[in-house]
């Protein structure tokens, strides 16, 4: 099984793959890692999905923060994709069923998940709101789950570095709104997405979905920015430097903060892909499983 990344060695999953292929009795215990840089050309991408597809013995792969520009420049390898997939044009999990590559976005459904641990059914219906910083293929992904949540969000914001990020966000979520209302902020520095989470509701929900604090340092926020009253602050991240959760852990117990990093993320989200690449089926206990397996290899 392959993983595609850029710091590939650094994740916890190279010790902990080969304790749950053991536990779930997978057909191989070697998890292979691609390591592209973040501007990696689309040639790059080609030659990747063609090495497994050629090679008989690769069953599939995890893909992670090259999710949009794997899709943009190989989208045509692949004989199907779902439909979060075709709507955002991402791919998150790399399958084969009978030689066919089958293309996964799986980011709403492990948000999901872990967002489901962190939040009642029902956190939203007085009024909260969401910020997510970053409007890559996770944040887009955790959005498009708050679209489709009961008690979705009154008001989502999201911001970005990149209006061309932004401008994908809202073409794929724009006609999904509804009576949530959309906004997107495009941001040159760190004080315009401060001002946004500051002004957000009592309760709002707050996001690092940038990437910065694991692949590249800092955070979306400035030290001096202020969470709101009884917000839930997850950090994406679980390795890194993780300024934006210890910015959170400082404000914990004055603002009242849930305060969350990305670990249980990690585990859904890499159970999810082993289970559709080897063709498995997850329960709650054996996710509950796979996560006391890999607690002790947590950085």
């Amino acid at each position: 099984m392959g993983f595609v990344g850029v710091t590939t060695g650094s994740s916890s999953i190279m010790a902990v793959f080969p304790v749950w292929a053991e536990l779930l009795d997978l057909p191989t215990r070697r998890l292979v890692g691609y390591d592209l840089p973040l501007d990696a050309g689309p040639e790059r991408y080609r030659a990747l999905v063609d090495e497994i597809a050629a090679d008989p013995a690769h069953r599939g792969a995890l893909v992670t923060t090259h999710k949009m520009n794997l899709w943009a420049a190989a989208h045509d390898r692949f004989a199907e994709a779902d439909a979060f997939a075709r709507a955002a044009g991402e791919v998150s999990a790399i399958t084969k069923r009978d030689d066919r590559l089958v293309a996964h976005a799986l980011d709403p459904v492990t948000a999901g998940l872990a967002l489901e641990e962190l939040i009642g059914p029902e956190h939203f219906s007085p009024g909260a709101e969401a910020v997510v910083l970053g409007a890559g293929g996770a944040g887009l992904a955790l959005a498009w789950n708050l679209l489709h949540r009961a008690d979705r969000p009154r008001r989502i914001v999201v911001t970005d570095t990149s209006a061309e990020r932004l401008a994908h966000l809202t073409g794929v979520l724009g006609p999904r709104a509804g009576a949530t209302e959309l906004h997107t902020a495009l941001v040159g520095d760190a004080d315009e997405p401060a001002r946004l989470v500051a002004s957000a509701a009592p309760g709002s929900l707050v996001v690092n979905a940038t990437g910065l604090g694991k692949d590249r340092p800092g955070s979306p926020l400035p030290d001096d920015a202020v969470f709101p009253e009884r917000a839930v602050v997850w950090e994406f991240n679980y390795r890194g430097g993780l300024d934006f959760l210890h910015q959170a852990r400082a404000q914990q117990s004055a603002r009242s903060l849930t305060v969350a990093d990305g670990w249980r993320y990690f585990v859904h989200g890499w159970s999810q892909v082993v289970a559709r690449v080897f063709d498995l089926t997850l329960t709650e206990e054996l996710v509950d499983r796979l996560a006391e397996a890999a607690e002790p290899y947590r950085q």
